[in-house]
């Protein structure tokens, strides 16, 4: 039966670490139920403690997921317009590959910041600032995926 759970996390924490680019996915919280899931195996891996640290740090992960675009983006005189357009940006370019995750982020806050107040100088600052912080959150993410993916290994391997 143990093997079924270890089994279901790996899956559980690749999805959760493609979730971590994809916005149609919860990538930390994925690899986090990844973690749990593995609780149920006959000896527990984690302490409670563990798990309990981990989840207040996927919950700032997420807070700051949301809000470091959002940042980002006012500290460079963006609106919701540049964010908004840095996530349709990104749906509709993710399809194209490396590059469409790079620039569809960027191109679609432009335009939405052009849309919002059509001075081009300022919609590509604004542009700057939410690609940035759209970048950074992806970042923090995968980052938090891959340690948690490193303690699943762990615990299965040793």
């Amino acid at each position: 039966m143990d093997s079924i759970w270890i089994l279901l996390g790996v899956l559980l924490m690749l999805a959760g670490i493609a979730g971590s680019i994809l916005p149609v996915l919860p990538g930390t919280p994925l690899c986090y139920l990844a973690l749990l899931i593995q609780q149920l195996r006959t000896d527990k891996p984690f302490s409670y403690q563990f798990l309990i640290v981990w989840a207040l740090i996927v919950g700032v992960v997420l807070l700051l997921d949301y809000l470091v675009p959002i940042y980002g983006t006012k500290r460079f005189g963006g609106s919701k317009y540049g964010i908004w357009g840095c996530t349709l940006g990104f749906l509709a370019a993710f399809w194209i590959g490396p590059w469409g995750i790079i620039l569809g982020p960027f191109i679609g806050a432009f335009i939405g910041e052009f849309i919002a107040n059509k001075d081009s100088k300022q919609a590509l600052k604004a542009a700057l600032g939410s690609f940035a912080g759209f970048l950074f959150g992806t970042l923090i993410k995968l980052v938090t995926a891959f340690v948690m993916a490193y303690y699943l290994f762990v615990s299965v391997y040793y």
